[in-house]
Formats: structure tokens, sequence, C-alpha cells
């Protein structure tokens, strides 16, 4: 006969267990240390991390549990109905200082130069559990520091194994760069091969680090803890658009930590949007008004750079004037924009700036992000996911580890940390074809995710059909990726065409242009048409970097601030409305853009620019409904050749991460470059390391070969962002020759 419940009213599949008097409720299976995080309970850890898998080595959470002889792991021992378990018992808090001075025995004591001092697990506890005098009398170890790359520093003596690290990049990160070397009291933690770590999210293991021994090597030793303040933001450099705190001094944002939400990025940030916040602070940041005076630009007050940029919008209203914006732009920037080209009269407005089929615009998400990882099959078309969306690619490991399949339809069989079930690699005008070749058998809870290599080049439309045929047909979630972090948000905003789109634009160039955000030389989907236009053009640029693109086309410079430098609302992939607080000092005379837009609306007396606080505006944003376009002639896409798949280059998506130094020399940042596939390679008489000429019909570039097999046959692989590549994005077709 089993044992009655001890009590009976439970919700299924719990138990109850008492801790320290208090009866909880617990999940069966569930451990002690669950139990008690979740009634608020404190028990000391180091190893334990509710994200990773338990490893119960640091034996710093062991308690007193009834009818057991010997103290209990709290992070390893599984609740029962009616277990009694005190936390602050004589028992448990003998053994608890016991492994507290074992755990210091070789611990440096270097906590007044430690960078982690004043956030250290290890410094916390030990006040706690810490006796005030050693016994140890012995020598302490010393273990040799290893270089993990550009982004984390190691000091690994501090190191106390407790594996939290080695945990992440296996389970999380999926690299398995990290493990333990040795054993007992010679047990290091390290790469072994003594590479740099190759992550994307290698900026976690710093957080999930409970001492010194992994800390942020772009943050060590600028400022201590509590000289910072903490300022809620958000990731701008795709379209997750994470949580996260910036840590500012006196107005500098030194430092980028994430902010915990469950439902978006949960306890993680990829390492883009924790270390772009040095391209701040950038040498050729725009932080002055500027005007051309007989063919040169100089400095001015913003009265007259305002008055001259009035004046070239009032001489080139209507269908002569051009609004084009960077898809990282705020919803209220773009409502303002969207008031400015109506009082102006003209219907030439857009966003969609790097993309070659402007003929549908942003979409949410049909599943929410966190559903992904509870998916049982995941089509990815058109993506390099692992670069495009990080901690998505993250998501879509923990499905596969849930025992999910995974099908790719990729121009180049990109290196996702998870197995895939089917793949099918072809140029990208087969991509929309081989979709249908998917084989998703069963599956109930499919998702497609169709990414920035489909929607951005000269095949979307098609691809986006394919994909919502697809998608209906196997009742899958279909799911795209908007380009760009607040490209969502901006459709919302009727940043979008009454009449010319983006492209038209350019390939009908307009007496004037207002750009907003963007850096024209490397921005743009044709950049070689974009440059054309725009220097034939008077622009006005409302611009965070005064670069030489920007300074060799605008007629006027109107410093702005950064998402991290004013207050804003980003729109995610799957819809979520999104606030950011200003936390860096604007440069010098920049300005919020709202401001900027603002105070030029009222000098061309505009409607809807009276108000005077943002959430005066924020009060009268409107979403608007968008027809669509007609689908856009892919340039050059005819003759013979190689055709053209290009994707963004992980550390160059925008102005702020092409001037993050750290960034700029981590691994994954190769540099321009063109892949091709052995056989294309052998027709065109280039081998791998080799310089090849690139020439299209919108001009040519030299560029190193990479001979990579997993480029497909009859195309070529080339990153964006970089100013080698530029004339190559929107080529279509191109021809490759010994240089």
């Amino acid at each position: 006969m089993s044992a009655q419940p001890v009590n009976p009213n439970l919700p299924p599949d719990h138990v109850t267990v008492f801790i320290d008097g208090v009866e909880l409720a617990a999940p069966k299976g569930s451990m002690i240390i669950q139990a008690a995080d979740k009634a608020g309970i404190p028990i000391p850890r180091f190893c334990y991390h509710d994200k990773l898998a338990i490893a119960a080595n640091c034996r710093m959470c062991l308690v007193d549990v009834e009818k057991m002889g010997k103290p209990a792991p709290a992070c390893a021992t599984p609740v029962m109905d009616g277990m009694q378990v005190r936390t602050r018992s004589d028992k448990a808090l003998k053994a608890q200082r016991n492994v507290m001075e074992f755990l210091l025995i070789n611990h440096p004591l270097d906590c007044p130069v430690c960078d982690q001092g004043g956030e250290c697990e290890l410094q916390d506890l030990s006040l706690g559990y810490g006796r005030s005098v050693s016994r140890f009398a012995e020598r302490k170890r010393v273990v040799a520091d290893e270089d993990l790359g550009p982004l984390v520093a190691t000091d690994m003596t501090r190191c106390i194994h407790c594996t939290r690290c080695i945990r992440f990049t296996a389970e999380v990160a999926g690299t398995y760069e990290l493990g333990g070397m040795m054993r007992g009291e010679n047990l290091q933690i390290g790469t072994y091969d003594g590479k740099p770590l190759t992550t994307e999210l290698s900026g976690n293991v710093i957080d999930v680090c409970p001492v010194g021994a992994l800390t942020n090597k772009v943050f060590r030793f600028r400022a201590r803890p509590w000289e910072l303040i903490a300022k809620e933001s958000l990731g701008y450099h795709d379209a997750l658009g994470s949580n996260l705190f910036l840590h500012v001094r006196r107005g500098d944002v030194l430092r980028t930590v994430p902010r915990d939400n469950d439902a978006v990025n949960e306890c993680w940030l990829s390492d883009r949007d924790r270390y772009s916040h040095q391209g701040l602070y950038a040498a050729d940041r725009a932080t002055v008004p500027m005007v051309r005076e007989n063919g040169e630009l100089r400095e001015a007050e913003w009265d007259e750079a305002l008055a001259r940029a009035a004046q070239v919008l009032r001489d080139n209203g209507a269908d002569r004037l051009g609004i084009l914006a960077h898809p990282a732009t705020s919803s209220e920037e773009g409502e303002l924009l969207v008031r400015l080209a109506a009082a102006l009269g003209t219907g030439n407005l857009d966003h969609r700036i790097a993309q070659q089929d402007l003929s549908a615009c942003s979409a949410p998400f049909a599943m929410a992000v966190a559903d992904i990882e509870h998916a049982d099959a995941i089509v990815i078309v058109g993506s390099n996911l692992r670069h495009e969306l990080p901690l998505v690619h993250a998501r879509v490991r923990k499905a596969v580890e849930r025992g999910a399949k995974v099908h790719v339809v990729n121009p180049v069989d990109f290196e996702f940390t998870f197995e895939v079930a089917s793949k099918a690699i072809v140029p990208p005008s087969r991509l929309a074809s081989a979709l249908s070749g998917v084989p998703l058998g069963d599956a109930s809870r499919a998702v497609v995710i169709v990414g920035g290599v489909a929607e951005a080049g000269a095949h979307a439309a098609a691809i986006r059909d394919a994909a919502a045929s697809f998608a209906g047909a196997n009742n899958a979630a279909l799911c795209r990726i908007p380009q760009g972090a607040n490209a969502l948000g901006l459709s919302q905003a009727g940043v979008l065409p009454a009449s010319r789109d983006a492209l038209a634009m350019l390939r009908e160039p307009r007496g004037a242009y207002v750009i907003y955000g963007i850096e024209p030389g490397l921005d743009f989907a044709d950049q070689a048409l974009a440059m054309q236009a725009l220097g034939d053009a008077q622009v006005v640029a409302f611009s965070h970097f005064a670069c030489e693109s920007t300074r060799k086309v605008a007629d006027v410079i109107l410093p702005i601030g950064l998402l991290p430098e004013i207050d804003a609302t980003l729109v995610n992939l799957e819809g979520r409305e999104q606030r950011a607080v200003a936390g860096g000092k604007l440069p010098g005379e920049a300005r919020a853009g709202w401001r900027v837009l603002r105070a030029l609306g009222g000098l061309l007396e505009a409607p809807g620019f009276d108000f005077t606080e943002l959430a005066q505006l924020r009060g009268t944003l409107a979403r608007r409904a968008w027809e669509g376009g007609k689908a856009a002639t892919p340039a050059a896409g005819e003759g013979g050749g190689l055709e053209v798949a290009a994707g963004q280059a992980i550390y160059r998506v925008d102005a702020v991460l092409r001037r993050a130094a750290a960034l700029q020399a981590h691994p994954l940042n190769t540099g321009a470059r063109i892949s091709l596939a052995p056989a294309d390679a052998d027709a065109a008489g280039v081998a791998d390391g080799a310089m090849a000429r690139v020439a299209t019909a919108r001009g040519a570039a030299t560029l190193p070969v990479v001979v990579d097999p997993r480029v497909a046959a009859g195309c070529a692989w080339i990153e964006s962002g970089h100013a080698a590549t530029a004339p190559l994005l929107a080529a279509g077709k191109l021809e490759v020759t010994r240089a």
C-alpha cells in the first residue's frame, strides 16, 4: 500500500517539502535549492546556475536533511514528500563553513586590487561563511593565465573550479571550447589548444563566473562597481531587442550587462550587444553641426544648421525630396519623419535601405521567441542564424536538445552548434524551389525562419511566397526576421513609401535627401547607386558619425544621439514594444534625434511638432497600415558568372559595431573576402588564399579567395559591412578572375 501524501490538495506532480519550517509545494524531481529559491530562502552556492546543468562540485550548498546522516548538496538532492530540510542548523552551517575554508585555501588574497571586487560572489559569501584567520600555512598554487581573445580577460589563479564557464560553452553556446585539464588540486580550466574563444556568446562566461577568474577585458580596471549607475536599455544590432543594463559613470557608458527577461534573451547577451558601446566613442563621432560652404564643410551653430536644413527642404519639397532612415531608428523618430514627409508633401519615405526586393515590409514572428525552443521541427531558410540572431540560434539549439529536427535551405552550409536533420545547399535563385523538398514528417509544432540572406537578396519575393506557402501547407509558424533592430516598429509607424521606395529614390535621383542615422558608404544595398544619387543632390544628414562618406555627400550634418544615449521605443521581431532610457551623455553638441526633428519641424511650421516632451509625442504615436509595393527588378542578374550570395558580417552590421575595436579584433571578424566552391575556384583559376579580381555590372573589387566546400556550386559568398565588398552586394552576378 502506497504512502499517503502529506498534503492531498497539492497540484498534480507536486510534493510537500519543509525548508526551515516553511511548508512548500515543489514539482516532483526538482531540487531542494530550486524550492528554496522559489520561496526566497537563501542557500549559498557557487556551481549551481538555474540555466545550466547541475554539477554539484562546489558543495557550498550543503544542507541538513532529516534522516540523512551527512549534509546533502541542495542543488543535487531531489525533493521528496514530507522532506524536512534545515539550511541554518549547526550541522548545515558547519558544513558550509568548512567548504568555504577549503575553497579559500588556494585563492589569492587580492581582493583590494581584484577587478571583480565589489561584485564577487566568493567575496560576498566569505564574509558570512569564512574564518577571520586562515589555518592554511602551505604555499598557494599559481595557475598561468590563458589568452582567450580580445573580450575575456583571465586570472585563473582565482578559479574555484565551479565549472560554470565549461557548462555554458558546452550547453548554451554549443562550442565546447572550455574544459578541465588534470585532476585534483592540479585541475585547471582552459581551452587546451590555447586559441581564443570563438563563440559569439563568449562574454556570458564573465557573468556566470562567481569569482574574478574571467572578467571583461574591455571594462577591466576602468571603474569600480559602486561607481556605476545602471540604466535600462536594449540591444539594437539585431531584431531580437535583448534587454540589458548600461553601466554608466559620469555619463560615460563603461560596460553592458544582460537584464533578465526569459521571454526575450533570458539572462544572456550576445557579444555584439555587450561590447558595442566602444563604438560610441569613436574619433569620427559627429559632435557639432556642420554646413557646406564653398564646397567645404565647416562647423556651425545649431540655429544656422537648422535654418540651412529647413531651406534645403523648402526648396525641394514634394516629389523632389526623398527621406531614408536606418532600420534601427526609434519609433518616436520614425513617427516624426512620417509627419515631416507629410508636411513636405512627399511620399518618398523608406527604411528598407539594405534590401533589394521591397515588395513587402516586416511582419511579427508567428511564434514567440521563447516557444521556439519547444518546437519539434524548425526550417531555416536563407539565414546564417548563428551570426544573425545569436540568442535565437541558442533557442534552436535547446529545441534540438529536446528532440527537434532542424532542416536548412541555404546558399552556404553555415556552421551551427546543433545537428541538422536535412540540408539543401543551393544558389540564392533556387532557395524558393528547394524549400518544397524539405521533409517535415508528422511535426505538430513546426516553425519556418526566413533570414537576412533571403530577405535582403534579389530573390526575396519568391522566397517569401514559397515560405508562406510551405508554412501554410505544413501548419507551421512563419517567422521572417526583420532586417533591422526596429524594422517592425518603423513599418508600424509608417516609414514606408506612398510613392517611391528606397531603391526607386536612388535609381530616379531626387533633388534632395534626408538621410537619418545612415553611414552612406556602407549601409545601402547598392552602394554605388546610393553614393551617386546622394552625391548629385542636396543632403541633410541626421548623423551619429561624421565619417568620410557622410562628409562626401552631406550639405548639412546634424549630430544626433545613438540608442544608448536617448529615450527610445523599439519593437522587436515578435512585435514586443520595448523602451530604453538614456544612459550615456550626448557627445559635444549632439542632441536626441526627436529634439532635432521637432526643432526642424517647428522651423518649417509643420503640423504635429508642437509638443515639448517625449511623453507627449508617445501619446500620439500612430500605427499605419501599408498595402505593399511592386517587386524590385533584380539588378544585373542576367548574363553569365556566379550568383552573389550575401549576408551581414557579424561585427560590421552597423556604424557602431564597425567602430568597436574589441569586436573588430574578434576571430569571427574575418575581413573582406570572397568564398567559392572548389569547382568554381578551379574554373576561375584561383586558389585558396590568392587574390582575385571580382567584376560586376556595378564595379569591381580585388579580394582574397577562400575555397570552401560549404559554398553552393554556382554562387559566391560575400559579407557586407566592408568597403571592399560594397560594390558587389547588389550585383546579382559576378565574374572572378585571377588578380
